[in-house]
């Protein structure tokens, strides 16, 4: 008689990111000093920092495009090392440049980036993202002839594009109007309630607890201050940020 097979239950992977003694150096210079971080599917993380204080260095690390000196990440369970295209298929990036081709129209740039990700019933979802980031008027429009805010816009709508379980975005309300910046709230909102972990990178202290629900203070390339941002105002975490990047090293 043939012995039966105990069932093993397979939980989901809870991790959307999962980064470990991540450090990075050029030449003698240390960007990130021995960064853990870990944020769970679906949720939300805003990292504050004075400039220089490794906040790009850490989500470009994280995003794939620059490869630490030491140290260890998983996007949602896949090694960026050596899974990075599959880690890459998770991931969408708004950073400070917006990775458009100029001489391609809008809804140029969103198909070829479409494509690269087998997007499903590309036209459509290309005009839904421009709808969201209400760019669809300028879908024919070339990317060299719209302004820094325009392209950021699309930039955005590039990086939803493919429905991606984890978002990565640096400052990314650097130049934008208050019209635009609303949309980015709204888009960034939306993401949220679909369940997408977000990772975002901001000066504005308001904006970044307001947007999301943990806080975390880079320092010289160190974790200074991680904390759940339902436990904090602006106020309250204004000082926090006095507090530890005005601390000697």
């Amino acid at each position: 008689m043939p012995m039966r097979r105990e069932q093993v239950t397979v939980f989901p992977q809870p991790w959307a990111i999962q980064a470990w003694g991540l450090t990075k150096t050029y030449g003698y210079q240390w960007a990130l000093r021995g960064i853990d971080l870990e944020l769970r599917r679906g949720a939300s993380l805003a990292l504050f920092g004075p400039n220089g204080s490794g906040k790009t260095t850490l989500i470009k690390v994280l995003a794939t495009l620059v490869r630490p000196t030491t140290g260890q990440v998983q996007i949602m369970g896949h090694d960026a090392r050596h899974e990075a295209q599959a880690a890459r298929r998770a991931l969408g990036v708004l950073g400070h440049e917006p990775w458009l081709y100029e001489e391609l129209t809008v809804q140029e740039n969103l198909y070829f980036y479409g494509r690269m990700y087998a997007v499903p019933q590309l036209p459509r979802r290309a005009l839904q993202v421009l709808e969201q980031v209400a760019m669809d008027a300028y879908a024919q429009f070339p990317v060299r002839s719209l302004s820094h805010g325009m392209r950021q816009r699309v930039a955005l709508a590039r990086a939803l594009l493919h429905r991606p379980p984890v978002l990565l975005l640096d400052e990314p309300e650097t130049g934008l109007d208050e019209e635009a910046l609303a949309l980015l709230d709204r888009a960034l909102a939306q993401a949220r309630a679909e369940g997408t972990a977000v990772l975002l990178a901001t000066h504005d202290l308001a904006r970044g607890l307001a947007l999301t629900e943990r806080a975390l203070v880079l320092h010289k390339g160190r974790i200074a201050y991680d904390s759940a941002g339902a436990q904090l105002d602006a106020a309250a975490l204004a000082a926090t940020y006095r507090r530890v990047t005005e601390a000697a090293p």
